[in-house]
């Protein structure tokens, strides 16, 4: 039989360092169906800044009613998000869930669980990043059944804005929204464009409209926001980073 191992006593001091992620520590709740915002927010993660996920249950439909559920669960999974306090900014990663249940209860959900982050959500990251643009009238573009963008437009027009149309490609299931093929999002958005719209909006982060949001812009001649651009933005800006990323829109770019 081997001699047991001789313990070593610890050393008494220990060097720490900032840690990889001294510059911010940004935590994302998501839905359990997605497939498309943490591709996109992993692409545009600067140096020094930490991204961290969770997961709200939630079945392949994304309905009013499935989507007022996610409330009872926000604050379970923002606490499974770096308990030890470090975390900086949180945020519900789903613009249709947080208009559905509104900002006011996703932040305060948020905060239940995380108490020392600043709490936002998907649809407060659009409408500060319109409103950092000038918008006030706007054409939206969603892969929604009706019944969501209902509650869209009633939203963005409480929020200040004029919806001068929007359009929904009637798809109920999460797993289909994110199949829709980029060119096709940039041709379904470009046709809702309006003359007198100051600002296209394509809605849903399940969307992969950041590979053709610039394209989207270009061609209209005119702001061009989405979901999870600027959603990227405004969680990096609540952290106080700063970087800029060309070819994502004048959001990204210069703001």
């Amino acid at each position: 039989m081997p001699p047991s191992p001789v313990l070593v006593p610890a050393p008494e001091d220990v060097r720490f360092d900032a840690g990889r992620h001294a510059r911010a520590k940004i935590g994302y709740v998501l839905l359990a169906t997605e497939q498309t915002v943490q591709d996109d927010v992993i692409s545009l993660r600067p140096p020094g800044v930490g991204i961290h996920f969770a997961r709200a249950a939630i079945p392949d439909s994304i309905t009013n009613a499935s989507l007022a559920a996610q409330a009872d669960l926000l604050a379970e999974c923002a606490a499974t998000l770096l308990p030890d306090g470090s975390l900086d900014v949180v945020c519900y990663a789903c613009t249709s869930g947080s208009l559905v249940i509104g900002e006011e209860r996703v932040f305060a959900e948020l905060k239940r669980g995380a108490p020392g982050a600043w709490a936002t959500s998907l649809i407060s990251g659009v409408i500060r990043a319109l409103k950092t643009l000038g918008a006030r009238r706007i054409a939206v573009a969603t892969p929604y059944l009706d019944e969501v963008n209902r509650c869209e437009v009633d939203y963005l027009e409480g929020a200040g804005f004029e919806v001068v149309s929007l359009c929904g490609l009637n798809l109920e299931k999460d797993s289909d929204m994110v199949r829709v093929a980029p060119d096709y999002i940039a041709e379904f958005a470009l046709a809702q464009d309006r003359a007198e719209a100051d600002a296209i909006f394509i809605s849903c982060g399940a969307l992969r409209t950041l590979d053709v949001i610039a394209e989207i812009e270009l061609r209209a001649g005119k702001p061009a926001i989405c979901s999870n651009q600027a959603m990227i933005w405004d969680c990096l800006r609540l952290a106080g980073i700063d970087d800029r990323f060309d070819g994502y829109g004048r959001l990204l770019a210069e703001f």
